[in-house]
């Protein structure tokens, strides 16, 4: 029996999948839990319009993503760090630290979002990653200055 899928199965396959299963299967387990439904014409076609709805939605947020990924790149972070003898930090500024100041400046961003090749030790400009999107990733330019 063909069905679609309309959550992910494990070993089956994901959301919005056609597989072929066996009858029982099917009967049984599947369509009485809410995991598929039969493969008929009426559900391929809602399938066909779900699938075009969530592509747009999509694109929409994806190109709000890059606006805002391009506002982020323009600005300048500055963040002040105490620091003793050569510019050397006491500590590091992590993740965690550029978040907190992104949100002072009324930018909230997810620290997991924000990549650092390893924690920051210097005073110094410094160029951070964040990865918005699976496809978006734009750059900021933090600068430590000495407190």
């Amino acid at each position: 029996m063909r069905v679609i899928l309309k959550e992910d199965v494990k070993k089956l396959g994901s959301m919005g999948q056609i597989v072929t299963v066996a009858d029982g299967f099917a009967r049984n387990y599947l369509v009485p839990r809410g995991l598929a439904v039969e493969a008929s014409s009426k559900n391929m076609k809602s399938l066909e319009h779900a699938q075009r709805v969530i592509q747009e939605k999509a694109k929409k947020v994806k190109e709000s993503l890059q606006d805002f990924a391009d506002r982020l790149s323009k600005i300048t972070l500055v963040l002040q760090a105490k620091s003793g003898e050569e510019g050397k930090l006491f500590g590091s500024v992590t993740s965690m630290d550029i978040a907190e100041k992104l949100k002072s400046e009324g930018i909230e961003i997810d620290r997991k979002k924000i990549s650092l090749e390893e924690p920051i030790k210097r005073l110094g400009t410094h160029t951070v990653s964040i990865h918005l999107h699976p496809e978006i990733n734009t750059q900021i330019t933090l600068q430590v200055v000495e407190e």
